[in-house]
């Protein structure tokens, strides 16, 4: 039986979780939800405060990356992360960064850092 979206989704979050962890980083949050939107992973970088989109693209390479991440998408991350910080105050002083990991099956994964910006 062929697995579902959502479960092939669950499952590479928890890819990127465990392969970022592994890079040093420090999961804090899975499944952030606001009506403005989801943000899959939120880690900190030393003193980054990391919010991480997280993508299975078994078609596709990365330079179809503006079919994942439209910039409607990304302004609702962004949108959810300013939630996130309003009522997480813990984190007010922190840099922020947007990061996407992108996931193929049989290939490495790619992380891509800082790769959009709230002015983008």
């Amino acid at each position: 039986m062929a697995k579902t979206a959502r479960i092939v989704g669950i499952e590479g979050e928890l890819q990127a979780a465990i392969a970022l962890q592994e890079k040093g980083m420090q999961l804090i949050g899975r499944n952030f939800r606001y009506k403005t939107g989801e943000i899959d992973l939120v880690l900190l970088d030393e003193e980054d405060l990391v919010f991480v989109e997280v993508k299975n693209w078994p078609a596709n390479g990365l330079e179809n990356l503006e079919l994942m991440i439209t910039p409607k998408k990304q302004h609702r991350i962004i949108e959810t992360a300013k939630y996130f910080l309003a009522s997480h105050r813990e984190y007010k002083y922190r840099s922020i960064r947007f990061d996407i990991v992108f996931l193929q099956p049989g290939e490495p994964m790619v992380h891509l850092v800082s790769a959009f910006t709230e002015s983008t």
